[in-house]
């Protein structure tokens, strides 16, 4: 049974930092497609960032040049660094993964589907 453990969130500042973390349980698969959602109150559910087992990186438009997809295979566990913080970031994150793909989806549409894991959700609250 995967599981995905998230760490990381908090309340900082406009203009402060916070480092996420999602561990990676139970799984023993070369290939992965792996992501970071977030869900503001009254939004719809948004991708921030995803890594694949091809090193590709992608981020949405509002977080380029703030913040950055890294994954330690030896701890099998994907961080998300994000500086420069702003009260717009402040949400539901979720980290995600699917172990039937050797790269992600162009579309953040596509990356879910009836194979995605998710991990239950760390709270980041930006206050200006």
């Amino acid at each position: 049974q995967v599981q995905l453990v998230e760490s990381g969130g908090g309340s900082v500042q406009a203009g402060g930092s916070l480092r996420l973390s999602c561990a990676a349980f139970g799984y023993a698969y070369s290939n992965y497609c792996m992501a970071w959602f977030r869900r503001a109150p009254g939004k719809e559910r948004e991708g921030v960032a995803s890594f694949d087992s091809a090193g590709i990186t992608k981020y949405a438009d509002s977080v380029k040049g703030r913040v950055t997809i890294s994954r330690d295979n030896a701890k099998n566990t994907l961080y998300l660094q994000m500086n420069s913080l702003k009260p717009e970031d402040t949400a539901m994150y979720y980290c995600m993964a699917r172990f039937d793909l050797y790269r992600c989806p162009s579309s953040w549409g596509e990356i879910t589907s009836p194979f995605t894991y998710w991990g239950q959700g760390t709270q980041v609250t930006v206050s200006s």
